[in-house]
């Protein structure tokens, strides 16, 4: 006979992952697919239905409730996903109410951000904390803060945008219209388009790297020219560290949390990161003693997704 479990999904801009997940945190199976925005949400619903019915079988179990945390913006409240940026064709989308019909349980939806840092408070990095703020650093900047093992809402439900926190105002235009942006000065994007605006002026093997062809520097190519000892791509390196930690700084200073769990594919290089990062902290450390929160790792990695979506609907079921 099939045991219950809650079904976490995580929907980013080019895969969707989804796994069961019993109530005392076991992992029982997970997959992920491609999401393929472009061929429209319909087709998209289709694929996530039919990989929830995968892990299930795999797993042996029959779904209690579904937790869905999708890249953002989302209207909670009705379970809509309204994402023209990242995931193309899905303005406006209900995603909660077919999955509530096809599969008859619970559903809810989550920003993603906010559902990786539940996983991580659950299961992973932040366990046992009361107070977790986490940063997502890759294409973009995501935040969320988790408070006695839930997540942090603001006005209405909404979820606060870390990434949108204005760093310089003389910086450059962000898509949401302002200047200076965290995200627009410190995200991988940011990262790629900085370098790629140095490199053809500056000696570096970043060209090289690229097959002298500038559209090709991203922040990984710049990443390991910085390993290998480039001189431009270290000074990148630098000046993305100042832009992180004048960020990170006032999320420490609002918030005040137990620790900080960095995430993300730009944060796979943290070494080039750390030690300029703790610098920056400490220079601020004046008013409050930010220098004394840990920074550290996610531990979850693709899965911390799922485990937050699928803790989220747990807690709405009051579990």
């Amino acid at each position: 006979m099939s045991q219950p479990a809650t079904i976490g999904i995580d929907i980013g801009g080019t895969n969707v992952r989804a796994g069961a997940v019993t109530r005392e945190g076991q992992l029982l199976n997970w997959q992920d697919v491609p999401i393929e925005a472009s061929q429209g949400p319909e087709a998209g619903l289709k694929r996530i239905i039919a990989l929830i019915e995968q892990v299930s079988s795999a797993a042996g179990i029959r779904p209690e409730a579904i937790g869905i945390g999708s890249t953002g913006p989302i209207d909670r409240q009705r379970g809509a996903i309204q994402n023209p940026y990242t995931l193309p064709t899905w303005e406006d989308v209900d995603i909660a109410s077919p999955l509530h019909k096809h599969f008859a349980v619970p559903v809810t939806l989550e920003n993603d951000a906010d559902a990786a840092a539940l996983g991580e408070s659950w299961m992973g990095a932040g366990r046992g904390l009361a107070r977790q703020l986490m940063v997502t650093v890759g294409t973009g900047i995501g935040m969320g803060f988790i408070l006695d093992g839930k997540i942090y809402r603001g006005l209405g439900g909404s979820h606060p945008e870390g990434g949108h926190i204005p760093v310089d105002p003389s910086g450059p235009e962000c898509y949401c219209g302002a200047r200076g942006c965290w995200e627009s000065l410190a995200s991988g994007t940011a990262i790629g388009v900085f370098a790629r605006e140095c490199a053809t002026r500056e000696p570096t093997t970043l060209l090289q790297k690229a097959g002298n062809d500038p559209e090709k520097i991203d922040a990984a190519l710049v990443a390991e020219a910085a390993r290998e000892g480039d001189r431009l791509a270290l000074q990148i390196m630098q000046h993305t560290a100042d832009y992180l930690g004048l960020g990170l700084v006032s999320l420490l200073h609002l918030f005040l949390p137990d620790c900080v769990i960095f995430t993300g594919g730009v944060m796979r290089s943290y070494a080039l990161y750390q030690s300029r990062l703790h610098e920056i902290v400490k220079q601020h450390a004046v008013m409050a003693p930010i220098d004394q929160i840990p920074l550290r790792m996610a531990q979850l990695g693709q899965q911390a997704g799922i485990y937050g979506a699928a803790r989220a609907v747990m807690l709405e079921a009051g579990q």
